[in-house]
């Protein structure tokens, strides 16, 4: 007579997954406190009779090794999606039995975007299914009719029990699911709550098995956490295929679609969108769209070729410098690294002799965007002369360079796509490093490049000193 397994209770933290045997306020390994939550896992025979209850087991196949030279491998065309944009951060298409999750702030437009995929989707390749654990089908319907979606070929379903939702996909059979979201799904092989640590990842990997082995691609929506991260454990962005992140600023009207991870393609390749009452809508050129409001005549104002994956785009970084009245400065960052413009501050203040203690330092990058790459060093650092000495930079420069802890450039990648997207907006003049050592001749794209080594060189050949 087999025995009975016994019931097994532990603490989870809900962050980070962390397990001990009893409560603890602190997590000892992320540091959050009240984190801890009661978990209990069912013994052997229960488990089975669970799993078999369950659809852990519909999708589980018998593998066995093969050898390397046997395996045969065709050339799958990628599903075509309609949308630009979202087809360039996934790298030219969607992929068959690929695994994608999108996460983003609340309210920042997840849904909307993924409901126009979907729609478009259905008119041009398949039968696909919207699995909603949020709203209802009527909800949905309701954003749908305003975004103009008309298709006989998708499918609504509220539900949030894994099960259930498995059996409706044996059903449909669709090309495309779509699970909004994966933090409201759980799944009976597991008695925690919907959106605890061991719930996501079950969930997620049974969402895997199903994309693996019936080829349906599937779309999973995630929350964030106030950190900007996708909520629940890490291993959720290994499981899956590809890891976007939809940004923005909540007061602007652009939005980027940033890929992190991507199997199938180049990571860090960034979809620019406009959110508009019909939805979000491609930006073909934005970099003609960030500079459609810029006053040439302005002081502190400096245009940087920046790169966003293979993409160059050009922006507008503004500075404004104005006598403190505090004892100690203000610095305000906004779209740039706080801790990158403390160090051009350094710079401009030891190298250029510039006295930028008695002065409120603003940075803005327009647009609502955000420039991580050092590229961006230059324009920054003439923004915030140009602010301080009150003289513009000519509006028909475009700039690209890092500073160093000299005062020194340092050469920056993919400087050909950078000109030639400058000189396609109509910039007549580029600055750039000039490089000591290796080869320095950049074609000029029917543009004068002007290579220079320094800050200080730089900032006399924009803004020579008045006679």
């Amino acid at each position: 007579m087999a025995k009975k397994s016994k019931t097994k209770t532990y603490y989870e933290c809900s962050d980070c997954g962390k397990r001990t045997l009893k409560y603890m306020g602190r997590c000892p390994q992320c540091g959050n406190f009240n984190t801890f939550v009661e978990v209990t896992e069912r013994g052997e025979l229960a488990s089975a009779a669970a799993k078999k209850k369950g659809a852990s087991t519909a999708f589980a196949g018998q593998s066995k090794p093969q050898r390397y030279n046997e395996i045969k491998f065709e050339d799958e065309p990628r599903w075509h999606i309609r949308n630009e944009e979202f087809a360039r951060v996934l790298g030219g298409g969607l992929v068959p039995g690929s695994l994608t999750l999108v996460g983003g702030d609340p309210g920042i437009g997840k849904s909307t975007l993924i409901l126009q995929v979907a729609a478009e989707f259905a008119v041009d390749m398949g039968r696909v299914l919207y699995v909603s654990g949020e709203e209802s089908a009527k909800q949905i319907k309701m954003r749908g009719d305003r975004l103009d979606i008309d298709t006989d070929e998708l499918f609504l379903l509220t539900e949030t029990q894994l099960e259930s939702i498995l059996d409706h996909v044996q059903d449909i059979t669709p090309d495309l699911v779509i699970i909004d979201s994966i933090q409201t799904i759980y799944t009976n092989s597991k008695d925690t709550t919907a959106g605890s640590v061991s719930q996501v990842k079950e969930c997620a990997l049974i969402l895997q098995t199903l994309a693996k082995q019936m080829g349906t691609s599937v779309i999973v929506i995630g929350h964030v956490t106030k950190e900007g991260t996708i909520a629940g454990p890490r291993v959720l962005e290994h499981i899956v295929d590809t890891v976007l992140y939809l940004e923005g600023d909540p007061f602007q009207i652009y939005r980027l679609l940033r890929s992190v991870k991507n199997r199938f393609g180049a990571t860090s390749e960034v979809g620019v969108f406009e959110m508009q009452g019909q939805g979000m809508i491609e930006v073909k050129n934005p970099s003609e769209a960030f500079l459609a409001e810029r006053v040439v005549t302005a002081s502190g104002s400096a245009i940087v070729v920046t790169m966003e994956g293979t993409r160059p785009i050009l922006v507008e970084v503004q500075a404004l410098t104005t006598h403190t009245s505090y004892s100690n400065p203000r610095r305000t960052a906004n779209g740039i690294d706080y801790n990158r413009l403390l160090l051009l501050i350094a710079v401009l203040s030891k190298r250029m002799n510039f006295r930028l203690f008695e002065q409120d330092i603003f940075v803005n990058v327009v647009g609502g965007l955000t420039v991580d790459e050092p590229a961006a060093d230059l324009a920054i650092g003439l923004a915030i002369a140009s602010s301080l000495l009150d003289r513009p930079i000519p509006a028909d420069v475009a700039i690209v360079g890092e500073i160093g802890l000299s005062g020194e450039l340092r050469a920056v990648g993919q400087l050909p796509a950078r000109l030639n997207e400058a000189a396609k907006l109509g910039f007549k003049r580029v600055v750039v490093p000039r490089r000591l050592r290796g080869n320095d001749d950049v074609p000029d794209q029917g543009m004068e490049v002007i290579r220079v080594r320094s800050l200080a060189e730089a900032l006399h050949v924009l803004m020579p000193k008045e006679k």
